[in-house]
């Protein structure tokens, strides 16, 4: 079975894949465009593999960057215009793109489903529920095959293997780069952390 969804029957979108696509490609710079097919490619097989919408997985894994190279201003305007928590604003672009961006996506893709909108909010930060559209495209979005950093792989045989043990390890060791850097930390991460690491089976063994 293909990885790529060639023509939409569910009517989540007005318009048809090749033109969300082309939509994607003139929003998004040529390695940006290819890291979103790629995180559509992997979020199929995931929610191939844990009974997900494979048509929502293909949408929003291609949007779930559509707002990734906007400029800051647009975000700190939407962020003042839906009148959003004013703390997002001592943040940035990694934070934004997703949970500001998703508003984005809604307006000018025309893309109203909740499910697709909740998965591309949390793509970075996660939150304290997701469902398993939102934990396939976060981990798709980690672990789709253009990555290559430290523990990847193991990343990738947790995540076939347990979707929601993949998701503790991205937040476990996401948390752990932004600590190491000196990194702020945007507080809903931390929610992430303490809902999904410290009743993984991954962690608990370690305590």
């Amino acid at each position: 079975m293909s990885d790529v969804i060639l023509d939409y029957h569910e009517h989540i979108v007005s318009y048809d894949r090749a033109e969300l696509v082309k939509r994607l490609d003139a929003a998004l710079r040529p390695k940006r465009f290819a890291h979103v097919q790629r995180v559509e490619q992997m979020a199929i097989k995931l929610a191939r593999l844990n009974g997900v919408d494979e048509e929502k997985a293909s949408i929003a894994g291609l949007v779930h960057d559509y707002a990734k190279q906007r400029p800051d201003e647009d975000f700190i305007k939407t962020i003042q215009d839906y009148k959003l928590d004013p703390e997002l604003l001592n943040y940035g672009n990694a934070v934004w793109h997703g949970y500001v961006g998703w508003i984005l996506i809604k307006n000018e893709l025309g893309i109203q489903d909740f499910d697709i909108l909740d998965a591309v909010k949390y793509h970075t930060i996660g939150a304290p529920y997701m469902s398993k559209l939102a934990q396939v495209v976060y981990m798709a979005d980690y672990i789709e095959v253009g990555r290559d950093f430290p523990g990847v792989d193991k990343a990738r045989e947790i995540t076939f293997a347990n979707l929601a043990e993949g998701v503790a390890y991205q937040t476990f060791h996401t948390l752990d780069f932004l600590i190491n850097r000196h990194a702020a930390v945007f507080p809903k991460t931390i929610d992430t952390f303490n809902a999904w690491v410290p009743t993984s089976e991954l962690y608990r063994k370690d305590r």
